[in-house]
């Protein structure tokens, strides 16, 4: 697949999400895209590109972007970056906001929610440290049909499997014929909106720990230079940053130190020029819990 229709989908995708398509990834594009050609009765995917290309209908180009992007996810994936954030940043976040008594954290590219109810569930198990607690944790997405998924908290037998211990399983869900539903008092910890990372992130306000993790592997240098950049403007001094196994900040941001002995896990530097002044009010706050008992 080339030609004039795919360079513009490949131009129109890295405008509208950051992720970078090249020719040995047409396998990709016509794998997610025949069902969308199939569905809008187009011969195929050439001719809904030409399409695309032609028209440039808001809808169909947010439904073609949503197709492309990667929303793989599952509970505690990884685990060295929970294991992280039991012992090494909730520890500190509680010495340092002791005063106010607070936290935000920010899931950026939530998929379908695990990455954030994975990080209530431990912050669950600590409540008895942190009565009276506010705690804000915002998942964005740039896929609008992935945000609804994840706002209904409804996972199949075969995700619940995938890296769930039995424990939060039988503590934070309910069996619903086939599906598994994430609990009330667990969702009301989490709120999600649309966000694109190619976007000014201080419109959310600042967190003390922000999630990106396998994200930037689809920018380019440029771009992962961005969102790093944005996403230095929106972390307190001192607040953490973790990114996927496979990604790091080297030679592409000044504003983080790594976090010795955990791969993929960095601080903000909290005399980072960049970061301007602290606003620790969200322009657009999202629900909060108090941690209970």
């Amino acid at each position: 697949m080339n030609g004039p229709d795919f360079d513009y989908l490949c131009s129109t995708v890295k405008e509208r999400s950051g992720i970078v398509l090249t020719p040995e990834k047409a396998y990709l594009v016509d794998n997610r895209l025949a069902p969308i050609a199939r569905r809008t009765e187009h011969e195929d995917v050439p001719a809904l590109l030409a399409t695309l290309r032609a028209k440039k209908e808001e809808a169909l180009l947010r439904e073609v972007t949503d197709a492309l992007t990667t929303n793989e996810s599952f509970f505690f994936r990884d685990q060295k970056p929970f294991d992280a954030f039991r012992d090494i940043m909730l520890p500190h976040i509680l010495e340092e906001n002791a005063s106010k008594r607070s936290v935000r954290i920010w899931c950026a590219a939530c998929s379908s929610g695990q990455e954030p109810y994975s990080l209530a569930m431990i912050l669950k198990d600590h409540a008895a440290k942190m009565p009276g607690w506010k705690i804000d944790i915002i998942g964005t997405d740039i896929s609008h049909t992935i945000l609804e998924r994840a706002e209904e908290g409804s996972y199949t037998q075969f995700e619940v499997q995938r890296g769930l211990p039995a424990k939060y399983l039988v503590q934070h869900f309910q069996k619903d014929n086939d599906l598994w539903t994430v609990s009330d008092e667990l969702k009301q910890m989490v709120s999600y909106r649309f966000f694109n990372l190619l976007d000014d992130p201080t419109s959310l306000g600042t967190f003390d720990i922000i999630f990106c993790r396998n994200v930037l592997i689809y920018f380019d240098p440029d771009t992962k230079t961005k969102v790093l950049d944005g996403i230095a403007k929106s972390i307190t001094p001192n607040g953490f940053l973790t990114l996927g196994a496979a990604e790091t900040i080297f030679g592409l941001s000044e504003a983080f130190v790594t976090e010795p002995g955990r791969n993929g896990v960095y601080r903000k530097t909290s005399s980072d020029p960049a970061s301007g002044p602290v606003n620790t009010t969200a322009a657009a706050a999202s629900p909060a819990l108090a941690a209970q008992a």
